[in-house]
């Protein structure tokens, strides 16, 4: 299967290709935050070095959020409007999942915190399960695995919209190592001192922001899973059309707040 992935959800704006388990191109960049300007250039300089046409993807993922409200919408309008040319299924996989899976493998808590203003983060916290399984074999549809060891991801606590602190009293009461993902962590390196009690590190500069290629890896198992596999781990994206496509915001606007408040 040949995935074309697209991610403009936050201050990186990302294209990657998958066919068959190989990464063939990924293109991110985080510059100046026009996604609406550089999105669509990137995609077909990418498409133009592998010399694909629309036609040539079978699958389509994007990142559905949360994140910046317009850039989600630029994202997910790209997908659309590819979707009026040929009709593909698409990945819509929580921004902070692709987040967690840059980090595959590692062994302790995964925590992407992305800044979400108002002393506030979107996150969630995910961990890596081992399973042992024989070499060559696969999940129906995905590609080949080798080895004896795969690590699936699974969701310990739901993607949302919370204080920092609330977030480090809920990582001290699970009282596991923690790697910390995304832009929130220079935000809130200084209360990550004052009151984590447990051991954590952020990732590293290849792993800190979101990646295209990590949003295609995590769409190939995507389509590998049933829908009753993906609810057992508690994965919260889905397969679907372009247009049943939608955006999650998890809060309200600024503007829609403002609106309320006065209101």
């Amino acid at each position: 299967m040949r995935i074309c992935a697209i991610d403009s959800s936050g201050l990186v704006a990302g294209v990657a290709v998958s066919d068959n388990g190989i990464c063939t191109a990924e293109y991110d960049v985080q510059y100046q935050v026009t996604h609406s300007q550089t999105l669509m250039p990137m995609l077909e300089q990418v498409m133009n070095r592998l010399g694909l046409r629309v036609n040539d993807i079978d699958a389509y993922a994007v990142a559905a959020g949360p994140g910046s409200f317009t850039g989600l919408r630029i994202g997910i309008a790209t997908v659309k409007g590819l979707g009026l040319a040929v009709d593909r299924p698409v990945a819509a996989i929580p921004t902070l999942e692709m987040l967690a899976y840059n980090a595959v493998g590692f062994d302790g808590l995964v925590c992407p915190i992305m800044d979400a203003r108002r002393n506030q983060v979107y996150t969630g916290i995910y961990r890596f399960d081992r399973i042992s399984q024989t070499t060559g074999s696969s999940d129906q549809g995905s590609s080949p695995d080798f080895g004896t060891v795969r690590h699936i991801l699974r969701v310990i606590q739901p993607q949302r919209a919370e204080s920092f602190d609330d977030l480090c009293g809920q990582l001290n009461e699970l009282g596991a190592n923690v790697l910390f993902i995304g832009d929130g962590i220079p935000v809130f390196a200084d209360r990550m001192k004052e009151l984590l009690e447990v051991g954590y590190e952020p990732a590293p500069l290849h792993m800190n922001r979101q990646r295209a290629g990590s949003l295609a890896a995590l769409a190939e198992h995507y389509f590998g899973m049933t829908e009753a596999d993906r609810l057992e781990r508690g994965l919260e994206g889905s397969i679907t059309d372009t247009d049943g496509l939608t955006p999650v915001y998890l809060r309200l606007s600024q503007a829609e707040r403002e609106r309320n408040e006065r209101t």
